[in-house]
């Protein structure tokens, strides 16, 4: 059954980001029960973050799999599932704790559709809790999305909100690729009133970037924990009768070049923020793809605002290692001056 064909009245409910991934992960399983989850800690706990709560208790522990603690026997058993006609979700506890299951990633998931000529699929989402802004220590807090949008053959998205945290999760589920899902740690307790239930007919794809908020002066384009940023900047330039744009990736690869484009065709100027280090993030694919499409409406050089080129530092100067809204508006200012 596919997540539209039964019209039900979405209920209109206050909830965090963490709620409406629980929420959106219940539909799916609810919704066909090859949907099947697997981590460390996602059963009787409900995850680190509780975004599994109660999800093992409702669909029992033969599909909400508490897993041991083996990123690479996770993804491994996960594609096996797959293969054989589950839509597994495996949870990473931690962004850094993803690199003992990175072969597994990018050397047999990403490859096994193009390698079998088409004939097989993996649909296989693997739910990431990415960023920083928690004040966790080392390999709790990292922005490696560089790695993923790199390697063909994975999709890679990135929830910015309640709203896109409950629909990108149910189309990731449904989607016959692999899909990293990026999760941002520090946003899960945002909360917003947003509609429950199974994927709304004209929503967003999964590969659609969003207008956040309109403006004609400069665009900023974000993603994940750096959306709620990039907007709270822009309101403080709008004091300053500056209009930003803000452009929420939600996909990032592949990537909404039309909508990116059509932005900075019509302001001219850009600013991408990322929480992860600017030297060979993904900013810069972000910077080429815009320099190639719109040289000729560029007034200012691209700016990149993001982490520095460091190890994550330890949570008591992390503050000052992120991009935040003073390095964003500086980045603003400056962007306008030509």
């Amino acid at each position: 059954m596919s997540m539209t064909d039964v019209s039900v009245a979405p209920a209109e409910v206050t909830t965090t980001l963490a709620g409406a991934l629980n929420a959106g992960l219940r539909q799916a399983m609810a919704d066909d029960d090859k949907v099947v989850l697997i981590g460390e800690d996602i059963g009787r706990l409900g995850g680190v973050f509780r975004v599994t709560d109660g999800l093992q208790a409702e669909f029992g522990g033969d599909r909400v799999i508490d897993s041991l603690l083996a990123e690479s026997g996770i993804v491994g058993t996960a594609i096996g599932m797959a293969l054989r006609g589950y839509r597994p979700v495996c949870e990473i506890q931690f962004d850094g704790f993803i690199y003992p299951a990175f072969d597994q990633i990018v050397s047999q998931l990403a490859k096994m559709r193009a390698r079998s000529g088409g004939r097989l699929t993996v649909p296989l989402t693997i739910r990431v809790p990415c960023g920083g802004g928690i004040g966790a220590v080392e390999h709790h807090s990292e922005s490696n999305e560089a790695y993923f949008c790199h390697t063909a053959g994975l999709r890679v998205v990135a929830c910015a909100t309640p709203a896109d945290a409950n629909t990108l999760i149910q189309q990731a589920i449904a989607c016959d690729d692999p899909v990293i899902f990026y999760e941002p740690k520090r946003r899960y307790w945002d909360k917003a009133e947003i509609a429950l239930g199974r994927v709304a007919p004209g929503s967003l794809g999964l590969e659609s970037a969003r207008i956040a908020r309109p403006g004609s002066d400069i665009t900023i384009i974000s993603y994940g924990p750096t959306v709620r940023l990039a907007l709270d900047a822009a309101t403080v330039a709008e004091a300053e009768s500056k209009s930003c744009e803000v452009i929420d990736l939600r996909s990032l690869s592949p990537l909404d070049y039309e909508t990116i484009v059509s932005s900075v065709r019509r302001t001219g100027r850009v600013v991408i923020v990322h929480e992860a280090p600017t030297f060979g993030g993904f900013g810069a694919e972000i910077a080429a793809a815009i320099a190639e499409r719109c040289f000729d409406s560029l007034a200012a050089p691209i700016q990149r605002v993001g982490g520095y080129n460091t190890p994550y530092p330890p949570s008591r100067v992390e503050e000052q290692y992120l991009p935040g809204i003073d390095r964003l508006l500086d980045a603003i200012d400056s962007t306008l001056q030509y």
